[in-house]
């Protein structure tokens, strides 16, 4: 499943339902999609997601660090990594006072 977040002053964001399903439960919602996001509770939920997203953690410089059968390997996508999509458009929804809609989509 993939779940699509909009509002009228961002562009749309796509994102792996299991993702967004988790950064919304970060966030304080329910996790429940599709729903919404409105205006007046964009500002908690900004700050709660802020608050909850575990530090990224440092990237590796060096290849010999890594065991050889990781080499070929793609490292894993920190979470907050993946929250700065969804961070940005709530910002602007937070600055524009507009709801976030979230569907599913795919």
């Amino acid at each position: 499943m993939l779940v699509t977040f909009s509002t009228k002053s961002h562009p749309d964001i796509t994102m792996f339902g299991d993702v967004a399903v988790k950064l919304l439960k970060l966030a304080g919602h329910s996790g429940t999609v599709p729903s919404a996001i409105l205006a007046h509770d964009i500002p908690a939920a900004l700050v709660r997601l802020e608050g909850e997203l575990p530090l990224a953690s440092p990237e590796q410089d060096e290849e010999d660090e890594r065991d050889p059968d990781d080499r070929e390997k793609e490292p894993p996508i920190p979470l907050r990594r993946r929250a700065f999509p969804l961070l940005q458009l709530l910002k602007a929804a937070e600055a524009a006072g507009t709801d976030v809609m979230i569907e599913k989509t795919g």
